[in-house]
């Protein structure tokens, strides 16, 4: 039969990291491959009592459809967290999202037109790319150093590209890298298109995961023209499988996208959304995110002594202030794929770095997830990377 796809369809192709995740589901392999949240964190006795309370006091009324925008009182909660971090919002800037990759997604339906330029890190969220590569757009990328984004590089890319639809950036921890933007450059960004006139996507994941170094506003902090559309999620910071995200922005931008959420799946899941609302008012979510940094603290820092003790000398890699995920440089010449194929014979993982970058600039480069092992078997997944790279990396060195 003939193919019946859209032109679209030609665009999508299946997540490189799911990929991955599948051959490293193996019990022998210890897996640095996933941006997992640490499970035994998951406050399950919380929300059975939040479970209960949403049953017994609200019953039929959980179980029934719901407004596309989303649950006030969970509304109301974020819109209070938000706050605290500099941004200023009403309920009305805020829709309730199935996750931050529907967030994503809906981003991509409302302002992607067939050839449209994306600006964004390089490299990025690989989930992201994938997104807004299935409406057709292209990218173009502005380097990082261990600041971030450059702003130079980006000005520059900006005159070049005049019709830039958007600036997608992930400021705090960032996926993959682990980077965060300086507040200098926070500014900056805003500046610049306020400037050009672009709009700002700020995907913000990891920003409540701040185990080291200063508390920064958003970049939404500083804006000043409605420009800036912010992505959340507590899927780091409570559960993922709940699958509850958000959208923050001008509300004429929360107008449109109610639109298109409701040709999507009407509203996110009613039942999540009141769990986590009760969690909320039962319970301190601030307390519960103090013990994930302290824990993601402990394993960021017993993984970056692995890599001093066990890795060679010549790559460089990321030292991040929060988040989930550390980044390796190897030598030019080196193929982090042959690496992962490698580390995988060793029953160890990671992620090659290539995907990442949505041209495909790089191929020596991969990411590494601590938060989901144990530090005792981050230590011993280290230890086998770390063979790894010697023996593969003399091997390079005899060749040259």
């Amino acid at each position: 039969m003939k193919s019946k796809f859209a032109k679209r369809a030609h665009f999508v192709k299946s997540s490189e990291t799911r990929e991955i995740l599948k051959i490293t589901e193996r019990p022998e392999v210890i897996s640095f491959a996933g941006g997992l949240p640490a499970p035994e964190l998951f406050p399950l006795e919380a929300l059975k009592d939040a479970c209960n309370a949403v049953l017994n006091e609200e019953g039929a009324a959980s179980l029934q459809y719901s407004t596309t925008e989303g649950y006030v009182p969970l509304r109301e909660a974020i819109n209070r967290r938000m706050k605290t971090v500099g941004i200023n919002a009403a309920i009305g800037n805020i829709l309730i999202t199935s996750g931050s990759q529907q967030a994503i997604d809906l981003t991509g339906r409302l302002f992607i037109d067939e050839g449209d330029t994306i600006i964004c890190e390089s490299p990025t969220y690989l989930a992201a790319i994938n997104t807004f590569k299935s409406y057709n757009a292209n990218f173009v990328e502005v380097a990082m150093d261990e600041d971030g984004m450059v702003m130079e590089e980006l000005e520059e890319q900006l005159q070049e590209h005049p019709n830039t639809k958007f600036i997608y950036t992930i400021p705090d921890f960032q996926n993959p890298t682990g980077r965060t933007l300086k507040l200098e450059r926070r500014k900056r960004m805003i500046e610049l298109a306020n400037q050009y006139d672009v709009l700002i996507v700020e995907d913000n994941p990891y920003g409540a995961i701040r185990f080291a170094g200063e508390e920064l506003p958003p970049v939404k902090h500083f804006d000043t023209e409605g420009r800036v559309i912010y992505l959340s999620t507590f899927s780091k910071i409570f559960t993922p499988g709940l699958r509850l995200g958000w959208i923050c922005a001008d509300q004429a931008f929360i107008d449109k996208y109610v639109t298109f959420k409701q040709t999507a799946d009407l509203h996110t899941d009613s039942f999540a959304q009141r769990i986590t609302a009760k969690y909320m008012e039962l319970y301190d979510m601030e307390e519960h995110i103090n013990k994930i940094k302290a824990v993601y603290k402990e394993r960021c820092t017993a993984m970056l002594a692995c890599i001093e003790e066990f890795f060679p000398k010549n790559l460089s890699y990321s030292k991040p202030e929060g988040g989930l995920f550390i980044w390796v440089e190897l030598p030019e010449d080196v193929d982090a794929t042959h690496i992962f194929t490698e580390c995988l014979k060793n029953n160890v993982a990671c992620v090659p770095g290539t995907p990442f970058f949505p041209n495909g600039t790089q191929t020596n480069t991969f990411r590494l997830n601590f938060s989901n092992m144990s530090i005792e078997k981050i230590t011993e997944g280290m230890k086998r990377m770390g063979e790894v790279l010697y023996r593969e990396l003399e091997k390079e060195k005899a060749l040259l």
